[in-house]
């Protein structure tokens, strides 16, 4: 077993509650707080939660982790 991370990010909308909702359904468990800051570029505020899994898999560059 290893365990295995992702920072999910997207705009402050309902879009990033969905994708974290998501990834704890598939298992996935939060690791820290989540953070927030201001996209000058873009003028939106930005969402991030980085979450992990235990998974049984070997490591590798090419695991494609929205797929465990």
């Amino acid at each position: 077993m290893m365990q295995v991370y992702r920072l999910l990010t997207e705009d402050d909308t309902s879009a990033f509650c969905h994708k974290v909702s998501a990834a704890l359904a598939q298992g996935w468990a939060l690791h820290g707080s989540p953070a927030y800051a201001h996209d000058a570029t873009r003028g939106v505020m930005r969402c991030a939660q980085a979450v992990v899994k235990e998974v049984d898999a070997t490591y590798s560059p090419d695991l494609k982790l929205g797929n465990l």
